[in-house]
């Protein structure tokens, strides 16, 4: 697999490859986890609490002058 040294890119993992490579292959292994039946679902009551929570998290170290 040719690399550059010192170049600090690498043509191998996951994140290298092309973004439609990418959705592909986790495609796949989302219709695998729901065949299987170990995919979760979130229920709308657990979403709803991930985004409060994401909002909070986003909101951390700011000033109040920060927020709108």
């Amino acid at each position: 697999m040719p690399t550059t040294k010192g170049s600090g890119t690498s043509k191998r993992g996951f994140a290298s490859m092309d973004p439609e490579k990418q959705r592909e292959i986790a495609r796949k292994g989302g219709r695998a986890a729901h065949e299987k039946g170990t995919a979760h679902e979130f229920t709308s009551e657990e979403a709803a609490a991930a985004g409060r929570k994401g909002g909070q998290a986003s909101g951390r170290g700011r000033s109040a002058s920060a927020k709108p």
